[in-house]
């Protein structure tokens, strides 16, 4: 009897060796995003039309639009999250391949070096990919597991000037919500201003379906879910009792915090919810073959845009980076 492979064995991968061959420059990149995206012929991002002219001499824009209403010159990148960027089309699917394929993540520094592109276009580029995998907009059916957790510093770690003296629990840490589906084993999670009932109330009702049963744990914040609604006791140290527990959710949190301290080092407040994104969009899309995930990380970026200064903008939160 043949032994069952490690991990997700029977998914089917590409290795980083074959991504190379098979995409050996920017030429061979550039077709697989379009046929990708436009697998029926190009049409203008625009307008939708497919009276294009291809061939266009511009540098960037190999089309152009005939429709007299319209007649925008555009590539591939337009419309999507690649739009303004100068990294070659090469580049985009190595970063592509390498985020998602890595189950704790890849650090800027490391797309830096195996990309050889600067650190800050290397976190640029995976900033715009974390955005490509966010979702959203899909009710769970159930059973939904919901829980939450923190981020944040220890206060032991901290300089003197910089601790609390709040004692223990979550202070001065960022909460993180999220919810996973058994049915489907598709999650959901954000970062959230408080953990309120209002706040986890209203998360439940806009991930679980009206129908689903929902296990939480027994924080006073879930109290009155109107849902089918199981607790488990964490204060009694209570953590299964039969189909009741959060483990499934628990375990998202497990992966994130483990990339936090290993791969990362460092999650500011400020962009802390583009990497929850990413963790999750990596988990639902886990069970496709890689050329699969491929195509998911790639209609993610369709009709959104991310520019640096947008990015880098102040939004009141602390994005860790010193001022002198």
């Amino acid at each position: 009897m043949a032994k069952k492979g490690p991990g997700k064995a029977y998914r089917k991968g590409i290795s980083l060796k074959q991504m190379l061959q098979m995409f050996p420059d920017d030429a061979s990149a550039e077709a697989w995003f379009t046929e990708d995206r436009w697998p029926e012929g190009v049409c203008c991002p625009e307008c939708g039309s497919v009276n294009v002219q291809s061939g266009c001499k511009h540098k960037t824009m190999p089309y152009r639009c005939r429709e007299k209403v319209c007649g925008k010159k555009f590539s591939v990148k337009t419309g999507s999250i690649m739009e303004g960027s100068k990294v070659g089309y090469q580049d985009w699917l190595l970063a592509m391949f390498l985020v998602g394929t890595s189950l704790k993540g890849v650090s800027s520094m490391k797309l830096h070096r195996d990309l050889d592109i600067t650190q800050k276009t290397a976190w640029f580029l995976s900033m715009r990919i974390r955005k490509a995998l966010a979702q959203g907009g899909t009710l769970f059916g159930g059973p939904v597991e919901v829980d939450e957790t923190y981020f944040g510093g220890l206060e032991k770690n901290k300089h003197q000037s910089d601790k609390l003296n709040a004692g223990r629990g979550a202070v001065g840490k960022t909460a993180v919500v999220g919810a996973k589906d058994r049915a489907t084993k598709q999650v959901s999670a954000k970062v959230v201003a408080s953990v309120d009932k209002p706040t986890l109330q209203e998360f439940v009702q806009d991930t679980a379906a009206p129908a689903a049963t929902v296990y939480t744990d027994d924080a006073k914040a879930y109290e009155a879910l109107p849902y089918d609604h199981a607790v488990i006791k964490h204060s009694l140290q209570e953590y299964v009792k039969g189909d009741v527990h959060t483990n499934g959710i628990e375990s998202l949190w497990s992966m994130l915090k483990r990339a936090h301290k290993g791969v990362f080092h460092k999650m500011s407040p400020k962009h802390l919810d583009a990497y929850v994104q990413e963790f999750a969009g990596r988990h639902n899309m886990r069970e496709q073959d890689t050329d699969e995930q491929m195509e998911t990380i790639r209609s993610g970026m369709e009709g959104k845009r991310l520019r640096y200064r947008e990015l880098t903008a102040p939004s009141g939160l602390s994005s860790g980076a010193r001022s002198a």
